[in-house]
């Protein structure tokens, strides 16, 4: 993917995560998401945070010292104060910008978009649909920065010694048991979250399952 292919599959997330938001409940937005210790509010909110420029992130670190997972978490939990018409229209107002967060690459506000809508629907028992180019394009960026600071806001799983393997896009990765299905559910493992297992089959999704039931 070319980088109008990438901004073009971040603003279609963008807008069906909006479309997502705007139809739930006060109930729906107070519930768990994905992400542990974070409610759906709270990650759309996140969302929203995509367009801080370099000013308002320096003052949101020295707002929130203690490391970079703090002061995404805490800066969220400051804007998820707001009503949610006004969170849905921040991440509508999101879509068309080129702007990725400070430091960062377009790749990671596409990850970012594909894997939080994820974690607001999922636990919601809602679909939104992940582009599959997108997702592989997300997958493998991921891979990449395995080891980096940029891989620090993702919790680890033990996918080393796996062969991932995607049944819906042409992307495979690694070497060993075959961990086999869709590129969104992968996308979801990398990122360290386990509720893509349920979706995910072959020897090496049931050597991962027994691994993650034992640790």
């Amino acid at each position: 993917m070319n980088d109008d292919d990438v901004w073009a599959a971040i603003d279609l997330q963008r807008r069906r995560t909006a479309d997502l938001l705007a139809g739930l409940s006060e109930e729906q937005w107070g519930r768990p998401s994905l992400c542990e210790g974070w409610t759906v509010r709270d990650v759309a909110a996140h969302l929203t945070l995509q367009q801080m420029g370099p000013v308002a992130a320096l003052r949101s670190a020295l707002r929130h010292p203690g490391g970079l997972n703090r002061v995404i978490r805490e800066s969220a939990r400051d804007r998820a104060r707001r009503p949610t018409d006004r969170l849905v229209a921040g991440v509508r107002a999101s879509v068309g910008s080129r702007r990725p967060n400070v430091g960062l690459t377009n790749l990671e506000t596409l990850i970012d978009i594909l894997v939080h809508g994820q974690d607001i629907a999922v636990p919601l028992g809602l679909e939104l649909e992940m582009p599959p180019e997108a997702a592989a394009a997300a997958a493998e960026r991921v891979r990449a920065s395995g080891g980096t600071r940029k891989a620090r806001v993702f919790r680890h799983l033990p996918l080393e010694g796996f062969r991932l393997s995607a049944t819906d896009v042409s992307w495979a990765a690694g070497e060993g048991p075959e961990i086999r299905g869709p590129i969104a559910a992968l996308l979801l493992l990398l990122t360290g979250r386990r509720a893509g297992l349920g979706r995910l089959t072959g020897d090496g999704a049931e050597l991962l399952r027994r691994r993650l039931a034992t640790a």
